[in-house]
């Protein structure tokens, strides 16, 4: 497997992967998606050859804050080191950021993926979250 940055939005490419994960918010706003992507401070993949495994997409300033906004494995790939690698190369990029975060799933698998690469809950450091 190789990561890479992901510099040029590329549809035939990623709206498969957000379709096979079920994202259908990003797939029914192809524009919107483009337009994130392109927007994105950063973006990795992960590929095997030329096949693209996942993705990662965090948005901010790189400084003080980076919002990991997209991280995706096509489900067949799931659980094998793919977005812990994705996670991690994101995490090295921006040792110095002290506010990393993400919003996820509230599921027994993907609150114990968080965990283990460091992430508390908003709650756990007396904070709380807010969106519209």
């Amino acid at each position: 497997m190789e990561l890479k940055e992901y510099k040029s939005y590329k549809e035939d490419e990623i709206l498969p992967l957000y379709k096979a994960v079920g994202w259908r918010a990003y797939t029914e706003n192809r524009e919107a998606l483009c337009r994130g992507f392109e927007h994105s401070l950063l973006v990795l993949a992960a590929y095997e050859k030329e096949e693209l495994l996942g993705v990662i997409r965090a948005v901010g300033d790189g400084f003080t804050i980076v919002f990991i906004q997209d991280i995706l494995v096509y489900p067949d790939r799931q659980r094998q080191g793919i977005g812990t690698a994705l996670l991690k190369a994101l995490l090295e990029r921006y040792p110095q950021v002290r506010q990393i975060e993400l919003t996820t799933d509230n599921t027994p698998n993907t609150m114990a993926f968080y965990q283990s690469m460091g992430f508390q809950e908003f709650s756990e450091i007396g904070c709380c979250g807010f969106m519209k």
